[in-house]
């Protein structure tokens, strides 16, 4: 058991690389999810070819995971661009707003009743997003475009929890890479004239970087997680991964001395928005152990 919580929290501790990846590699935020999504699509398919553990599904199943590839795509697209746009820190407060958001929408879609605590929640995070949107003038376009990615990162969360109960986790990532792929490639074009900006093919250092990109921050954090799941529960599981921001953000403090830039009313707001995604795991730990998924 030690080891699977050793496996789950290493996973989101390399996820927490995605924000120094995302700057360090100089391509704008559409390339780089385009080379990133590809890669990653090419891996997947080679990993179900071989190992046999992808599922063919029918038309309905199939349309339902490129719906959500496509939500996924998109998140990734305004989450880069709030790092280009202002910096990792930035942006990682507002990927904290994915479990605000989904304290609000999971019931909504789900048609379950709203508790009141989850609207003070909510409250409570998006005045703290507020806090930081008021004190960091330089940041607010990032900011505009990170609440946008959490949004999407919300609805990607609550879609996928309902393909889990269906379809093993290898099924799930490779049609949902690949076709959020093929939908970015469609719209690359596009994106390029609206953008101003011409095709460019990876240098050296950034082809290097995507690489590792795709290894540190998705095969290898996946396949660790998957083992964890073998002995953790999904729930846990959940709950462990709004640590991810945190990691992400104290990554680009130590690397990139991000704290430099960011004032009081960057931690004041942050602050905040921890407050509420604390608030979120102990709904859920008190949902969970209502349910008996976890001992009291």
């Amino acid at each position: 058991m030690r080891r699977a919580y050793l496996y789950l929290h290493l996973s989101i501790f390399l996820w927490g690389f995605t924000g120094i990846f995302g700057k360090a590699i100089t391509l704008n935020e559409g390339l780089l999810v385009w080379y990133r999504m590809g890669l990653t699509s090419l891996i997947w398919l080679a990993i179900g070819l071989f190992g046999g553990t992808v599922q063919r599904l029918n038309p309905k199943a199939t349309g339902q995971l490129a719906g959500i590839g496509l939500v996924l795509m998109m998140h990734w697209l305004f989450f880069y661009a709030s790092i280009k746009y202002s910096n990792i820190s930035i942006a990682m407060s507002c990927l904290a707003l994915i479990a605000v958001f989904s304290s609000v929408l999971e019931p909504l879609i789900l048609r379950r009743p709203l508790e009141w605590i989850q609207v003070v929640m909510a409250l409570i995070g998006l005045t703290g997003m507020l806090f930081i949107f008021r004190f960091t003038e330089f940041a607010r376009t990032g900011i505009a475009l990170g609440m946008v990615s959490s949004l999407l990162g919300s609805l990607f969360t609550i879609f996928n929890k309902q393909m889990v109960a269906n379809y093993n986790s290898e099924t799930i990532t490779t049609y949902e890479l690949t076709s959020g792929f093929l939908f970015l490639t469609l719209l690359m074009p596009v994106y390029l004239k609206l953008n101003g900006t011409e095709w460019v093919v990876p240098s050296v250092s950034d082809s290097v970087l995507l690489v590792l990109f795709v290894v540190v921050c998705t095969v290898i954090p996946f396949n660790l997680s998957m083992k964890a799941l073998r002995h953790v529960s999904a729930f846990m599981s959940n709950l462990s991964l709004n640590m991810e921001p945190v990691y992400g953000i104290v990554l680009a403090f130590i690397i990139y001395r991000e704290h430099r830039q960011l004032d009081a009313g960057f931690y004041g707001g942050m602050g905040l928005i921890l407050l509420s995604v604390v608030l979120y795991s102990v709904i859920q730990w008190r949902a969970a152990r209502k349910a008996g998924i976890v001992a009291p």
